[in-house]
């Protein structure tokens, strides 16, 4: 419904449901195409937000050492659910029947609700009037929000909505999201030079009065 609320005709939201295969991304591109982004920065926001399942492959490729032929079609089921199910098994064995059936399942399911959806989006007319354009953050959000449990998640995930509720009206839709992908290195970055600061200055509290100094 989010899909067809942002202009999307039913072709195009079940081909997008089909080939984009992960929710985030696909969340993340008709929210900026409904805000007025351009296609390009629309799918940029979408590119990133798909860039940790890569890092998912990565470690399944080690795991499930599938043969080179499935390989190509077992990425496109490389996403979170798949990821924690196959990681949580014994064996490669079990790891490898995780992965498969929880990746054709979800799937399945996935590409069926999104067409239920659509169809259903163009039978109750205006979306908008609704309030269905929210649907789609408001899930990330309830997605998101059980996985911030560290302090450093946290500050990462204050500083992405600063970042992106503050520059969202001085830059065109979809560039805010961009720029708030900046908070992660930003935290990172201000948070090593913190644990980096604390030696140094338990150092110089160590050394005793008075020393070093010209007599």
């Amino acid at each position: 419904m989010t899909s067809a609320g942002s202009g999307l005709s039913l072709l195009q939201t079940c081909a997008l449901s089909l080939l984009v295969f992960t929710g985030a991304s696909q969340f993340a591109l008709v929210g900026a195409l409904a805000a007025g982004g351009s296609p390009f920065t629309a799918a940029a926001g979408a590119f990133f937000l798909g860039v940790r399942n890569a890092f998912y492959g990565l470690r399944l490729s080690q795991l499930l050492a599938l043969p080179r032929a499935v390989r190509p079609l077992a990425a496109q089921g490389v996403i979170d659910e798949t990821t924690a199910v196959a990681l949580a098994q014994p064996t490669r064995r079990s790891a490898r029947i995780g992965f498969t059936v929880t990746g054709l399942t979800l799937y399945v399911l996935w590409n069926l609700t999104t067409l239920l959806g659509a169809v259903g989006a163009r039978a109750i007319g205006d979306t908008d009037a609704w309030g269905l354009d929210a649907a789609g953050p408001a899930v990330f959000l309830a997605l998101l929000a059980p996985m911030l449990k560290t302090t450093t998640e946290r500050a990462v995930a204050g500083a992405a909505v600063v970042l992106g509720l503050g520059l969202l009206p001085v830059l065109p839709a979809g560039v805010p999201v961009l720029v708030a992908a900046l908070a992660a290195p930003a935290v990172l970055w201000a948070e090593g030079r913190r644990r980096g600061a604390g030696p140094v200055a338990r150092a110089a509290d160590d050394v005793p009065h008075g020393q070093g100094e010209d007599r």
